[in-house]
């Protein structure tokens, strides 16, 4: 059975209704006639916190039992995850502890900590981030939510597809970016699973992951069936900076989503900044994955619905401007 099911993000979505926002879906002449088609993009960057993190981090804090709320929680993120993690926190009156890398970007640590976390820095180079959450979540009794790997995560994620169908219910293919994998495996749930959709498979939109050629674990396990791993991934997408799948959202990854690609450094930059240009909003590295692989022309389909998750916009600008000159 699977560990994660649309009735799971059903119910997701109805913990957070009237918390999370449900963020606009967005159209562009512009890419339309780039791409000879109706292109729709789900921007959560809008989200609280300002990614779709803030999804999952609330629907898992929520399921926590009393005890747990109590003693607390630990995660590890770059970033989005932190900011989710230490909101929904506060939302819900439970402390907060985040393992955050030296080098995340300034504005996803003041924004964690102005939420009210305890931020620990640690080295990526001599530390591994996993092996301090569970020393730091032993000593101190906490319970540990990751950024990906985790089913209330990954169900929580999902409501962001969800949600897009519900408001263009005929869609031919989704493209989501993919780090660890929570969003793509929740949205590629919800997208086969959605039940105003025909019960034949082939009716069901294709659902394609996004990741950089810089950090391509995800589409090398994809394609060999086996977990490949890198080790901290030196792209600008920090949120792709994941060393591998997880061992849930793995084969989920590999029951429901139908291809991978990945997008180079420049490319994503150009999207970025596009987007930004162009539609007028605000989104970082890794949230211009997917909408990368549509207008880099990776993919062309015309005539078709095509649903992008625009997956976050916490910039670093000082991080942009470095990358500029």
């Amino acid at each position: 059975m699977s560990p994660v099911t649309y009735a799971d993000i059903e119910a997701a979505s109805q913990r957070l209704a009237g918390v999370a926002n449900r963020t606009p879906v967005i159209t562009s002449r512009t890419v339309n006639e780039l791409t000879k088609a109706q292109v729709f993009f789900k921007c959560e960057n809008f989200q609280r916190t300002g990614s779709f993190k803030f999804r999952g981090a609330y629907n898992a804090l929520a399921q926590l039992s009393d005890r747990q709320k109590q003693q607390g929680v630990l995660t590890y993120s770059s970033g989005n995850h932190a900011q989710a993690i230490a909101l929904s926190g506060k939302l819900l009156g439970i402390a907060t502890t985040i393992v955050m890398p030296q080098d995340a970007p300034a504005v996803k640590l003041a924004a964690t900590r102005g939420y009210g976390a305890q931020v620990i820095l640690y080295d990526r180079a001599t530390t591994t981030r996993e092996k301090l959450a569970q020393q730091l979540a032993s000593d101190r009794q906490l319970t540990i939510i990751p950024p990906y790997d985790h089913p209330q995560i990954i169900a929580g994620q999902g409501t962001a597809a969800k949600e897009l169908l519900e408001e263009v219910p005929q869609l031919d293919l989704l493209l989501v970016c993919c780090g660890g994998g929570g969003l793509l495996s929740g949205c590629a749930i919800a997208t086969k699973s959605q039940p105003n959709q025909t019960n034949s498979p082939s009716h069901h939109p294709r659902v394609i992951g996004v990741e950089p050629e810089q950090a391509d674990d995800a589409k090398r396990s994809f394609y060999t069936k086996k977990l490949q791993t890198i080790h901290n991934p030196d792209t600008i997408a920090d949120g792709a900076r994941t060393p591998s799948l997880g061992k849930y959202t793995f084969p989920l990854v590999l029951h429901y989503v139908d291809d991978m690609l990945t997008v180079s450094e420049a490319a994503i930059l150009r999207t970025m900044f596009f987007l930004w240009e162009r539609l007028k909003i605000v989104v970082e590295p890794t949230g211009a994955l997917a909408a990368s692989a549509l207008l880099e022309g990776l993919i062309t389909i015309p005539d078709t619905k095509i649903g992008i998750i625009i997956s976050g916009g916490n910039v670093d600008l000082q991080q942009i401007s470095q990358l500029l000159k």
